[in-house]
C-alpha cells in the first residue's frame, strides 16, 4: 500500500477553477485536471519567480517533490493548450496555510481558530472535530 501524501501548504485557493477553448461545446471536450498544489507550485515558481528551495519551503515539501509537482503541472498545462482540452483545477493533497488536515482520516479540514482551547495552539489536536463527532455517534 502506498504511503499517504503529506499535505502541501497552499496560500489561497485559486479564484478561477475552469478553463476551456472558446467555441467548442463542453460535451465535446476532454478534460485535464490540475490539482491545487500543482497550481500553487506554478504560481510560486513561474509568477513569483522564487527559487525551487524557497518554493518547496513555502509548500512544506522537499525540493525533489516540488520538482515532480512542477513537471506534472507543466505537462498537463501543455497538453491542455496544445491538444485543446479543458483544464479543471480541483483536489489534491493540500492544506491552506492556516488549516489543519486530519492526520487520521485525511479528509476533514479545519482552521487553527477552531482548535479547542485546552490544546496548545502551535500543535494540531490528535483528532479532528469531525472524527470525534463520528466516533461519539457510534
Amino acid at each position: 500500500m502506498p504511503r499517504p501524501h503529506k499535505p502541501r501548504r497552499v496560500s489561497t485557493m485559486p479564484r478561477f477553477t475552469y478553463f476551456k477553448p472558446t467555441g467548442i461545446p463542453m460535451p465535446l471536450l476532454d478534460e485535464v485536471v490540475l490539482t491545487v498544489d500543482e497550481i500553487e507550485a506554478i504560481r510560486l515558481k513561474d509568477l513569483e519567480k522564487l527559487e525551487q528551495q524557497e518554493c518547496a519551503a513555502r509548500m512544506n515539501v522537499a525540493q525533489s517533490t516540488l520538482q515532480r509537482i512542477l513537471v506534472s503541472a507543466r505537462e498537463k498545462i501543455a497538453r491542455s493548450l496544445i491538444e485543446g482540452k479543458a483544464m479543471r483545477i480541483h483536489g489534491g493533497p493540500f492544506a491552506l496555510e492556516d488549516e489543519i488536515l486530519c492526520p487520521r482520516c485525511r479528509r476533514h479540514r479545519w482552521g487553527r481558530k477552531e482548535v479547542r482551547p485546552n490544546d496548545r495552539p502551535d500543535l494540531p489536536p490528535e483528532e479532528c472535530p469531525e472524527c470525534e463527532k463520528e466516533k461519539n455517534k457510534s
